[in-house]
């Protein structure tokens, strides 16, 4: 994986003096209703804006084929997020909805309906969840295409705790139905 900050060095809580591991994460962000690259700049801007979050590297956008969507549904642009954080997962989880919501995502909608903004939350060092609103690894970030492709491209040794190199999961699958669009580039740092 990427070099991060050794997870064993600890980061004291600015308000409480609470020390707190440094682990890397992986964002997911996608949109396909609005205005898609603006929806995915903002995202990563507010990630960074995030206090207790380091931004260490975003993916290229690629251009993905809605999976599992409703009839009708337009093409997603897609990328992801690679950051360091003192954050629990809960408090990611909770960021990453904040996040959308701001972008004008409404939770409860048709499932897998056209979005602004989606945020998920991918692996969390490796921690493992399974909580009704919170799994970790995120359950099907190994089946697809639009999650793994960019991820490899800014994380070429990258692993999903638990499933496999995510080399090796793009082989299994394939790359079919994801695109890159290089004539979009998100801005961080």
């Amino acid at each position: 994986m990427t070099e991060s900050p050794n997870p064993n060095i600890v980061d004291a809580d600015s308000l409480t003096g609470d020390m707190q591991p440094i682990r890397r994460a992986v964002i997911s962000i996608g949109s396909n209703a609005g205005e898609r690259r603006h929806n995915l700049q903002g995202a990563v801007h507010t990630l960074a804006d995030t206090p207790e979050v380091w931004l260490t590297a975003v993916s290229p956008v690629y251009e993905t084929e809605p999976v599992d969507a409703p009839e009708g549904s337009k093409e997603f642009l897609n990328a992801i997020v690679l950051l360091d954080t003192t954050l629990s997962a809960r408090t990611l989880l909770e960021r990453a909805l904040a996040v959308e919501s701001a972008y004008g995502r409404e939770q409860g909608g048709e499932r897998n309906g056209p979005r602004t903004l989606d945020v998920d939350l991918i692996v969390l060092g490796d921690r493992r969840a399974d909580e009704d609103d919170l799994v970790l690894p995120h359950p099907r970030a190994s089946e697809r295409a639009f999650v793994l492709v960019p991820w490899l491209d800014v994380e070429s040794d990258a692993v999903i705790p638990g499933v496999g190199p995510v080399a090796e999961l793009v082989e299994t699958i394939g790359r079919e139905g994801v695109k890159l669009r290089e004539d979009i580039v998100l801005e961080y740092g």
